[in-house]
């Protein structure tokens, strides 16, 4: 069992968190935020996703971040969302070392979000992972619709189980069960962890990883969250202010908010200083944005008295802006 302290949190804002917003983040400002959310301590960051920009525009210059993220000397820290072979030639040719090679479990969502069947997706897994072999880059499998589907509701457990038997799923880095559309409650979670874990055991892959990556639809988020470490998981996806939603998966709110998950794991690297650095952030980019702010700690800190640790204390400091 890992601790809450040495699970790896990543923030997804660049990617998950803003390919719903109304209104994109330029280039500069995506590198500037991704640098300043490694500066506060993040270990890892998903900076973006190579997909159709007529389909998701947020996520059209993510080649370009890529390659600022490169000329900071910052990639080994960052993933980014790859659906086919394409895209994986598409982000190792821009310098990417790290990619999340994602599918849905359930047939209509994957012909939804990826236009192609479930054993299509898996193939180009295969095609990715040899291409990814020529050039030392890792990949990790993301398994969309995990736990329930938009369009067909509760996923067996037995499906995501079947998924993760494919051979080329021992060669992944890790695998992330996602909750995509919120549902999920913590036994749930601890169910398919376990489930999941053996069936990677039972197939001689005890080294690759598991990962959890929740929404918070449901008011679940967190207690999601740490029902995964509990299970298991070595790493825990959250983005600022709760920011985002999947474009093809009707209902879905926004991620796990990244002070909601900070507050609650409390890992090794986090202090008071970079926790109140990172509320203010999610306060000035939702606000710039347009969008609301979902996070409960960061709503707690700004509001609970000075003598709380955790709380920013100074009303004025609180609504301070921070530079992106």
């Amino acid at each position: 069992m890992n601790t809450t302290r040495d699970v790896i949190i990543r923030d997804v804002t660049l990617r998950d968190g803003l390919q719903l917003v109304r209104a994109g983040l330029p280039t500069e400002r995506k590198l500037a935020l991704a640098r300043t959310l490694l500066g506060a301590g993040l270990p890892q960051l998903e900076i973006g996703a190579i997909v159709r920009p007529d389909r998701v525009p947020t996520m059209a210059d993510t080649e370009r971040v890529i390659a600022g993220m490169g000329a900071a000397g910052a990639l080994d820290e960052c993933w980014v969302l790859v659906p086919n072979l394409t895209g994986t030639r598409r982000a190792i040719e821009a310098g990417a070392r790290n990619l999340q090679y994602v599918l849905s479990v359930s047939e209509s969502h994957n012909l939804a979000n990826m236009g192609c069947s479930v054993r299509r997706s898996l193939d180009g897994l295969v095609e990715s992972l040899e291409y990814a072999a020529d050039y030392d880059a890792t990949i990790q499998l993301g398994l969309a619709t995990a736990f329930t589907c938009p369009f067909e509701r509760r996923t067996p457990v037995d499906a995501v189980r079947r998924v993760i038997a494919e051979g080329a799923v021992g060669a992944v880095h890790s695998v992330v069960l996602c909750d995509t559309i919120g549902q999920a409650v913590p036994g749930e979670v601890t169910e398919l962890v376990g489930a999941a874990r053996a069936e990677l055991d039972a197939a001689g892959s005890s080294g690759t990883g598991l990962a959890f990556h929740g929404h918070d639809t449901w008011g679940m988020g967190v207690a999601n969250t740490v029902a995964a470490v509990e299970a298991g998981v070595g790493a825990v996806d959250a983005a600022l202010g709760g920011l985002g939603g999947c474009p093809f998966a009707p209902g879905a709110s926004g991620n796990t908010p990244l002070e909601d998950v900070l507050y609650a794991l409390r890992p090794a690297w986090l202090t008071q200083e970079s926790f109140h650095r990172l509320v203010r952030v999610g306060q000035e980019l939702t606000s710039a944005l347009g969008e609301p702010a979902r996070s409960r700690a960061a709503e707690g800190a700004r509001r609970s008295p000075a003598g709380h640790p955790w709380a920013l204390g100074d009303p004025v400091a609180a609504c301070s802006p921070v530079a992106l």
